[in-house]
């Protein structure tokens, strides 16, 4: 028999804790355009919003303007519906959102009218649902708000309203504390931080054995850990540099040193340097450049997640022929969305940043159409952008096309 505590022998000690993780995400819906919607798609056919994505899986807001069914064709209907994993063609989960691979085990979502010109909360009720993941692929509300009610109301403006959808997705995990062995059990074990001690090593420059000539400026840096972050590192410095005896020092063209310091940042920290407001916008294109020449594919997705907050009409040429020339398909997408809303186009066409766009990039122009032929099918025929596209983009020859 073994011995008990009693006997003056201590137990092994284990512990662990259950950790729910939630991760929150706030998401816009805007429906310009109301009455088109409600004209011209039935009972029963909905709408999407573009997805968003919340604890590494990919969500849609659903709209159906003349009810889900025929018990709610005098209402509006929305729900929530899960699509699919957001990886990469490798299978990653993006590290940017620092989401968990794993299944998530609850959703809350509330969805609610918004009054984005007054940032006053609806005195609609807002609907809030908790459902296991399990049996969320689609869940909603078909009896959202009855179309009377909110033809009424202050929220439709100027033909446009707005829905909002509050979401937090949790996981649940159980982490191991202290140990079998009879040891005392003290806590948690500290997060790791050793984005924080290569970080030091980058700016110490201790056993730094590679210099890079950036403008006026010589950068060092350790070869090893560059080769093992990019692979247009490792070739550089340990392909044909290194067997000529030149790879002490590399000239970097063609590239600002500012821009270099923060992709080396970058590199050893898996982190950017702290920034915001025109700052972000202005660096963020300069590394995407960057990161797609060093095949940094983590990088340019911050970089082009970025981009897409800062998207404007006085920029959105050159974010758009930044995303078609360095092949970001999601921040081109946002950039033809953007172009595409409702009477937004006419002023970017306008621009003489737009019409170099389409003389260097031909193919956007077709891309556009191709938007706004979507966008034209969906509301029940043209709008009036389409005659500034068909003025600016070849003249009469798309005019005629598409009138």
């Amino acid at each position: 028999m073994s011995p008990s505590p009693a006997c003056g022998v201590k137990p092994p000690l284990s512990a662990s804790t259950i950790v729910a993780d939630a991760t929150h995400m706030s998401h816009t819906l805007t429906i310009d355009g109301y009455m088109r919607t409600k004209q011209g798609i039935p009972t029963g056919e909905h709408l999407e919003s573009h997805s968003f994505y919340v604890g590494g899986y990919s969500w849609r807001i659903r709209y159906y303007p003349n009810g889900q069914d025929e018990a709610s064709t005098d209402y509006i209907s929305l729900d929530l519906a899960t699509t699919r994993n957001w990886v990469f063609s490798d299978g990653q989960i993006p590290v940017a959102l620092n989401q968990k691979v794993d299944k998530p085990r609850l959703v809350e979502f509330c969805i609610q009218l918004a009054d984005e010109a007054e940032a006053e909360p609806s005195p609609y009720p807002e609907y809030r649902m908790v459902k296991s993941f399990g049996s969320l692929e689609r869940h909603g509300y078909p009896k959202f708000i009855k179309r009377s009610d909110l033809e009424r109301s202050r929220y439709l403006r100027d033909d446009s309203i707005a829905v909002r959808c509050d979401m937090a997705v949790v996981n649940f995990r159980t982490d191991e504390v202290g140990c079998s062995t009879g040891c005392q059990v003290w806590g948690m074990v500290p997060p790791s931080n050793l984005h924080e001690h290569l970080g030091d090593l980058l700016s110490s420059e201790k056993g730094a054995d590679v210099a890079f000539e950036v403008g006026d400026e010589t950068l060092k840096a350790h070869r090893w850990l560059l080769a093992a972050r990019s692979p247009v590192f490792s070739a550089e410095l340990f392909g044909a540099m290194m067997e000529s005896g030149s790879g002490a020092v590399v000239r970097v063209d063609d590239m600002e040193a500012d821009v270099f310091k923060a992709l080396l940042h970058f590199v050893y920290t898996d982190d950017l340097p702290a920034m915001k407001g025109e700052e972000e916008f202005v660096m963020s294109q300069h590394l995407l450049v960057a990161a797609d020449r060093y095949d940094l594919e983590r990088l340019k997705f911050i970089c082009a997640d970025n981009l897409c907050k800062h998207i404007e009409v006085g920029n959105v040429a050159a974010v758009l022929e930044l995303a078609d020339t360095h092949h970001c398909p999601r921040l081109k997408e946002a950039c033809l969305d953007f172009l595409t809303a409702p009477k937004r186009l006419p002023a970017v066409l306008a621009t003489d940043m737009f019409e170099h766009l389409l003389k260097k990039c031909p193919s956007i122009a077709l891309d556009l159409i191709a938007k706004l032929g979507a966008g034209s099918r969906m509301h029940g025929g043209p709008s009036n952008d389409w005659a500034a596209a068909g003025s600016i983009m070849g003249g009469n020859e798309w005019g005629a096309r598409w009138n």
